[in-house]
């Protein structure tokens, strides 16, 4: 399933005005991921724990299974693309260190490379694994907020140089996550589900088919 978005009249994205948003909210980071608490309005896809912004020319694809419940996000333009993961994460101190060691780790014992660089948010993972296709870059970018933590795993020309991630790397800089108040366990995938009518319309068709 895909929703477009290709609005050209999009308005830049905060960075490019931080000090004007900061004076008129100085508690609001400068540029997301957003807890939902703090996030700035703009249009926005609501997939439950994520909302993604909408950033013209770029494709946002999901898989669910008949009940709305998704299970994977990736976001898409040209050649590149962005995965996107939520995590559960505790009060006191963020799980973005630890979750890289154990990707580092579990790439080097499937036979990848994997090395740490300081990339614009923080220490980064860049990967090179085997594929059927041949070799793939990855860069594994994780950013830790209040009690949750968003992976982004960019791929294509993106994965190798930072500068081309364009729309994408806006993406990321405009996403909102919205965690909710239960408790869950540390590292437990927050739940993401299709818009309503989204997953009205997907049901309908299934009834259909039947």
């Amino acid at each position: 399933m895909i929703f477009s978005r290709k609005r050209a009249d999009e308005a830049r994205h905060a960075r490019d005005n931080g000090v004007l948003d900061a004076e008129e909210t100085p508690a609001a980071p400068a540029r997301g991921p957003y807890d939902v608490s703090e996030a700035p309005d703009a249009p926005r896809l609501d997939l439950g724990s994520l909302q993604i912004p909408a950033v013209p020319d770029v494709e946002v694809r999901v898989q669910a299974d008949p009940q709305g419940v998704i299970q994977q996000v990736v976001l898409v333009h040209g050649q590149n693309a962005l995965q996107l993961g939520v995590f559960a994460a505790p009060r006191s101190e963020g799980i973005w260190d630890e979750v890289r060691e154990e990707i580092r780790q579990s790439l080097f014992n499937d036979g990848a490379t994997a090395q740490e660089v300081e990339g614009e948010r923080g220490t980064e993972l860049h990967a090179r694994v085997r594929t059927p296709d041949g070799p793939t870059e990855l860069r594994f970018v994780g950013v830790d907020g209040p009690r949750w933590m968003v992976r982004g795993v960019f791929q294509g020309q993106a994965a190798s140089d930072p500068d081309a991630a364009g729309p994408l790397a806006a993406c990321l800089d405009g996403l909102v996550v919205d965690r909710g108040q239960e408790a869950k366990p540390v590292r437990e995938p927050l739940p993401l589900r299709l818009p309503r009518e989204v997953a009205e319309q997907q049901a309908g068709e299934g009834q259909q088919e039947v």
